[in-house]
Formats: structure tokens, C-alpha cells, sequence
């Protein structure tokens, strides 16, 4: 027992020394000095976290020391957010409440901490959507203030950090939450330093094994990189020192949860994968009037050098992206044969693109005006799409992830005016972006003079005109024609309002008929005539009568007359049959309890039995999975990086499992390969006589097409892992026509 004091002592040594690092950051920082106000904010959290461990075991503290730390490095916010972070877990883990933190550190910081308070709220209940009701109310305190997303990304950022003290289903549920949540939103504030290590730790955790494996071959192409990156800028170099700038040249390497992406999208192994080096010059203006000119200097000095691919010059200097980031990116043909992309930016344009809207905070002075009013613009958005509540929180994060990717197109209204659409914006979403009014009576668009249907994808430059007529109304099939949020969900609206109006319409004619014929408007009755006309519930029977999709007539009649003789037998027999039905359901039912903090073992016994392989991503033994428990209580088990399971993660995140396969090779599995190469005589003999002789496993079906001399084909196959396609695709890689083999997913 003696040893315990020292313990303490270190315990308060360690949180004190966190916190001077965090102020020494501070002061080093353009901010108004403050200081009184972050100390007050941290010997305040401390009093109330005091005592209190994380689940790593150092003290809690730590934590929102951390977050404060990441928000003043790593976002460049200043002290109300500073403190705001210190205290963004004391209202929810302790006595304290936010009226307390309003009468001692003032209204705004209360009102930050509220924000953050919220959306950590009420949790981890059993309720299937708790992190898409999260992430609206995030988004709904977002739009007062911007800083309560920014601190709440800092707060992710250092939960993924010490994601390794947490459980394996909890990591995976908070792994896709990030992928699939914060990265996106971190993209789209400008924070790009932040999202790719959100989307590097999160994959790390997901797919452990393919994360070492790339990790380990960067490393090993790090010095050819190193060599490559010199030889190219030394030009450079020279050619910069003439013109009398101040810069400094960085090589960028990919990201590796980028490079795994590539590789899967792409079906192409490492060895494919050519930009993974990219250089970025960073200049200082010679005056911040010529920052533009010096850009383009720049890229005519050194296209002198190498040549410029025709193409790839990407100008977001003249036109910022929504979120802010502006650089000018070349891509040249270096002189070992290989293109490699140059980033222009200035120092400034590098603040922005690493620390996103926060630096613009910094520039203020120096017209970042512009360029707030797309952040306005997006946040008028989202609360619009707020404004209109959604059923399904599936759908809802859906629709705001389809406003997240900061991918835009620029198109032009008749009268020349630039308006920026997020890329695959289509006619119809273009005319919701105008007004909702022109979105719910436009009948077609001309696109640079042209005739199309809404339909019609828009391209950056296109010229748009939408024409509208009175007499137009929203059509149910334009929720697929439309891709931006803000239209889907006015679409949406639209129609729930008409379907309302029809169904109150349809009330009053069922009622009316069921009166004519004296019929007792009863639940069984209702039912019977939903049977009848195949309707999914009372709601969509009442609105087709309403419109007149149904018209009620003699074999409604007919059926209503015939049953109402009968149906109390009916009755009995329903009963007593269910009753049945449910006991047997029950018994196996009581067996099996399942430990969401286990992790599930999948064997081959229980693959044939309990669990359903998910049809959408058909995973086989040695795939990184993971068990997803439905409503029945089935576990279905998708692979980790299943677009499906990326919902379920973010959506129904309680409900995910951890599992691990437990296999021997009995059981078969179908999977797909897909093979490319050049055609010659006996190539598909040499395919076939590498799968079934060699390596003895059955082909199911085979496909092969040629054109031009090239071939591809695909293959499906019963295997038993993942260790079994491996080898399929390595042997079929040694025939010599063949130039690419992958697994696909059909």
C-alpha cells in the first residue's frame, strides 16, 4: 500500500506537464493571449473529472487535454474553443450542468460545450439509429456554430488514436462511423491532414493485415522515392532560384488507406499504383496581389522543364473548392517515364488546405470573404436538409453524405452566372438548386442551347436553361434522377405531402363505400382488401384509392361479403396455429445468448446453421468481416469494407459483432475472378488446366469475351478461403498472356 502515493503524484505530474505543453502551444500561436481564461477551464474539468480513469488507465483528463491540444495545433482555433474542448465531457460525465459553465466562463462557451454535449447525448441506447440522430444533432449545432464540428473532429480524432484500448466490435463500429462520417466531414471543412489520418487509422483497425502489408512496401520503395523525388526537383530547384522566390519543395506520398482504395477500385496490385509520389512547392507571394501570377509563373517555368501532361492541369486557384482549398496542380512527365503530379501553392493556400475554414480565421483581413460564403452555402444547405425531417436514418445519413464529397462541376445559368453543383448533378437537381418552385414544375432543360431530359448529367462549363410549366408535378421516379440532397429531399417531401392529401382523400372513400354496402369499417376488413389489391400497409391502400390507382368496385364487394360469414372460424383457428408457431420459435431462441463483447468464432457448423453469409458482398473464411445482429436476432455477416456495412456501422453501430473465422476447409464458397490479357491459342486450355488439374477445385461457370486480340474473362469458383484464391490468382498470373488476375465481387 506505500507505493500509492508516488502514483498519484505521477498521475498529477503527467496532467500537469500535458497542460503547460498545451499553453506553451498556445502562446506560440497569432491568437489574443488568453491564458487566464484556459487555465480557469482546465483546473475547472480537472476538479470534476478527478479521479476518474479511461479504459487505457491513465486519468480522464488526459483526454480533453488532448482535444484541446489537437484543436489548438492541429485546427488553429483560439481559446474559446480551447476551453470549450477542455470541457466538452463535463457536462455529460459529471454533476456539472451548462447553466453552471455559462455563469463562470460566459455564454459562447456554453453554448459550444451544449452543442458537443448533445451529440454525445443519450448515446449508446438501443436504439438502432443513435448515431444518425447524433450526427443531426451535430450538424443542427454545426450550423450555429461552426467550432462545436471542429472540436467534435478533434475529439474522433484522439478517440481513433487510443482506439487500441477498446473492444474489437466497438473499434469496428467506431472505425466505420469514421469512415463513413467524420473523414467526409473533415474533407469538406478543408481539414485534409485530419481526414487522412482518420482514414488511415480506421483502416488500420478494419483490415490490420492489408495495412502492414502496404506499409511495409512503402517502406521498402522509400529510398528509389527519395531518389526519384531529388533528380526531379534538383531542376526545379534552379530554375525557382532564378526567379527570386521563397519556397520550399515537399514530396507527398499517398496515403495508404488511398493506395488500398485505388487498389480496389482499380483491381490493380501495389506495383501499379504510379502516383504515389507527388511534389508540392510552396512559395511566399512577392505581395499578396501577385499570389495568382506568381501560381501560374510558377507552372510556365517548370513546364519548361519537364513536359506538361494536356489534360491534367487543374486550376483551383482561380476557382476555390467548396471548401476552401485552392492550388494549382500540374501533372509533368518526369525523365524516367513516369508522370508525376506538382501541387503550386502558397504558403497561405497550404494553411487552408491543411487546417481547412480555420485558417481563413487567420487570413481575415486579407479577403477570405469569398470563399465563406460557400461555407454559408453549405450550411444553408444542410439545414435545409434538416428542416425536413427524415423517416430513416439510413436515408438521412445518406443524403448529407451525397453533399459531403467535395467533388463540384461549375455550370452557367443563361445569364452567364457561375453556380458551383456537386459532381453528377443531373438537370432536375440543377432547377431545385434555382428555387423549389422551378425544381417542381420543370418539364426539361437545354444545356448549351441543346434539348435534353432532366435526366441529363451535367459537365463543369455547361450553359443550363430550365424550362417549367404551371401545369407540372413532381413524378415519384425523379428521386432516382436526382443526386444532390437538397433536391432528394425536397422531392421527397413533395411527395410525402401529396401521398398525405391522397390518403385523407382515400379515407373518405373507403369509408363512403363500406357505409354504402353496411360493412363495418374494422381492422380485419382494411386488411382483407389490402391482400386484395397486394398493398404493402393501409397507408399506401388508402393513397392509390385516393388517387384513383384503385377504384373500388364488385370484387372488393365479393370478397368483403363472402369472408364476413366466416370469420370467426378463421379467427380460430389463426390463433391457435400462432400460438404454436411462436412457442417453437421460441425455444431455440433461449439457447443462443449473444455477447456483443465477445468476439464471435465462425465455424463451420455455424456458418451452416445460425449465420447468413450477406448476399450483397458474399464474404468467404479469411475475408475481414464482421457479424451485424438484425431485427430477428439473425446474424448476417458482410465483409468490413462492404458499402452495406459501412451504413449498418454508422447507422445500427450497437448492433455490430466482432467475429474471427474458425475454419478447416469443409465448407465450399462461390467467389468471381476476373482475368485479363492478351489472347493467344490454347490460353483458355492453360486456365483450366491450372484450376482443375493442378489445384483440383470445380469451376462453376466461366466467361470469356475477345476483341482486338484482348481477352477477359471471368471465373466462378467453389474455394474454401481466402488462402485458396490466392493461390488460384498467383498460378493463373504465371500463364504467360495473362497480365491481370483479381477477385471481384461479381
Amino acid at each position: 500500500m506505500d507505493n500509492l502515493p508516488p502514483k498519484e503524484i505521477s498521475d498529477e505530474e503527467m496532467i500537469n506537464q500535458a497542460f503547460h505543453e498545451l499553453l506553451n502551444d498556445y502562446l506560440n500561436t497569432k491568437h489574443r493571449k488568453k491564458v487566464e481564461i484556459i487555465t480557469k477551464a482546465f483546473n475547472f474539468a480537472n476538479q470534476a473529472h478527478k479521479g476518474i480513469k479511461r479504459r487505457s488507465g491513465e486519468p480522464y483528463i488526459m483526454h480533453p487535454i488532448a482535444v484541446a491540444s489537437i484543436v489548438c495545433n492541429e485546427i488553429g482555433l483560439g481559446s474559446t474553443s480551447i476551453c470549450a474542448a477542455l470541457l466538452h465531457d463535463v457536462v455529460e460525465d459529471t454533476d456539472y450542468t451548462v447553466e453552471d459553465i455559462e455563469n463562470i466562463f460566459g455564454p459562447k462557451i456554453a453554448q459550444i460545450v451544449d452543442g458537443l454535449t448533445k451529440i454525445s447525448g443519450g448515446i449508446f441506447g438501443d436504439r438502432a439509429s443513435a448515431q444518425a440522430e447524433n450526427f443531426k444533432k451535430l450538424l443542427l449545432t454545426m450550423s450555429n456554430d461552426i467550432r462545436v464540428i471542429l472540436i467534435k473532429i478533434a475529439d474522433r480524432l484522439h478517440n481513433m488514436r487510443t482506439l487500441g484500448s477498446m473492444l474489437p466490435n466497438k473499434q469496428y463500429k467506431i472505425a466505420g462511423e469514421t469512415l463513413y462520417i467524420y473523414a467526409p466531414l473533415a474533407n469538406r471543412l478543408g481539414l485534409y491532414k485530419i481526414k487522412t489520418e482518420l482514414e488511415n487509422l480506421s483502416f488500420k483497425y478494419e483490415h490490420p493485415e492489408e495495412y502492414a502489408e502496404i506499409e511495409e512496401k512503402l517502406n521498402a520503395t522509400a529510398a528509389e522515392r527519395d531518389k526519384v523525388f531529388n533528380d526531379f526537383t534538383a531542376p526545379i530547384r534552379t530554375q525557382l532560384d532564378k526567379m527570386g522566390l521563397k519556397y520550399r519543395i515537399l514530396a507527398r506520398v499517398k496515403s495508404i488507406y488511398s493506395i488500398w482504395n485505388k487498389m480496389q477500385t482499380k483491381h490493380v496490385p501495389f506495383e501499379e499504383i504510379f502516383d504515389l509520389l507527388a511534389v508540392r512547392i510552396i512559395f511566399e507571394p512577392r505581395n499578396i496581389e501577385e499570389e495568382l501570377n506568381d501560381c501560374f509563373d510558377i507552372y510556365v517555368s517548370i513546364s519548361k522543364i519537364y513536359k506538361p501532361h494536356p489534360d491534367r492541369l487543374r486550376d483551383w486557384v482561380s476557382h476555390p473548392k467548396a471548401n476552401g482549398y485552392q492550388a494549382l496542380h500540374v501533372t509533368l512527365m518526369g525523365n524516367n517515364g513516369q508522370w508525376i503530379e506538382v501541387q503550386i501553392r502558397s504558403e497561405r493556400m497550404n494553411d487552408v488546405a491543411e487546417q481547412g475554414f480555420a485558417a481563413h480565421w487567420k487570413y481575415k483581413e486579407g479577403g477570405g470573404s469569398e470563399d465563406e460564403g460557400e461555407l454559408e452555402k453549405w450550411l444553408k444547405t444542410i439545414k435545409e436538409i434538416l428542416d425536413d425531417p427524415q423517416p430513416d436514418a439510413i436515408d438521412f445519413l445518406d443524403t448529407i453524405k451525397l453533399n459531403l464529397f467535395a467533388s463540384e462541376i461549375f455550370v452557367f445559368t443563361p445569364k452567364g452566372e457561375l453556380k458551383t453543383m456537386p459532381q453528377n448533378s443531373t438537370a432536375l437537381d440543377f432547377a431545385f438548386s434555382l428555387h423549389t418552385d422551378i425544381g417542381s414544375h420543370c418539364i426539361g432543360a437545354k444545356v448549351n442551347h441543346k434539348l435534353v431530359p432532366l435526366s441529363h448529367k451535367l459537365q463543369s462549363g455547361d450553359q443550363v436553361e430550365i424550362l417549367t410549366s404551371k401545369s407540372q408535378r413532381v413524378q415519384p421516379q425523379w428521386e432516382v434522377f436526382a443526386t444532390t440532397a437538397r433536391a432528394r429531399a425536397k422531392i421527397a417531401a413533395i411527395l410525402r405531402k401529396e401521398r398525405k392529401a391522397n390518403q385523407k382523400i382515400g379515407e373518405e372513400i373507403l369509408n363512403e363505400f363500406l357505409k354504402k354496402e353496411e360493412i363495418r369499417p374494422e381492422e380485419a376488413v382494411i386488411e382483407k382488401l389490402r391482400k386484395l389489391h397486394n398493398a404493402k400497409n393501409e397507408e399506401e391502400l388508402l393513397a392509390a384509392i385516393g388517387s384513383k390507382a384503385i377504384v373500388l368496385g364488385e370484387a372488393d364487394k365479393n370478397e368483403l361479403k363472402e369472408k364476413q360469414t366466416s370469420n370467426w372460424k378463421k379467427y380460430l383457428t389463426f390463433s391457435f396455429g400462432n400460438n404454436k408457431e411462436k412457442q417453437e420459435e421460441k425455444e431455440p431462441q433461449e439457447k443462443e445468448k449473444i455477447n456483443p463483447k465477445q468476439v464471435l468464432k465462425l465455424t463451420e457448423e455455424s456458418l451452416q446453421k445460425k449465420y447468413i453469409m450477406a448476399e450483397c458482398c458474399h464474404p468467404i473464411p479469411g475475408d475481414d468481416v464482421l457479424g451485424y445482429v438484425d431485427e430477428n436476432d439473425r446474424i448476417i455477416i458482410h465483409k468490413r469494407q462492404c458499402p452495406v456495412a459501412a451504413k449498418l456501422k454508422s447507422s445500427y453501430g450497437n448492433r455490430i459483432l466482432a467475429t474471427e473465422w474458425d475454419t478447416h476447409k469443409e465448407l465450399s464458397f462461390l467467389v468471381y475472378i476476373y482475368i485479363k490479357g492478351i489472347d493467344s491459342m490454347g490460353l483458355l486450355n492453360e486456365v483450366t488446366q491450372v484450376i482443375s488439374r493442378q489445384l483440383n477445385v470445380n469451376i462453376r461457370k466461366l466467361t470469356i469475351e475477345t476483341e482486338d486480340g484482348i481477352f477477359e474473362g471471368k471465373i466462378q469458383l467453389w474455394v474454401h478461403d481466402v488462402d485458396d484464391v490466392k493461390t488460384i490468382c498467383n498460378n493463373l498470373k504465371k500463364i504467360q498472356n495473362i497480365k491481370q488476375v483479381s477477385r471481384v465481387e461479381e
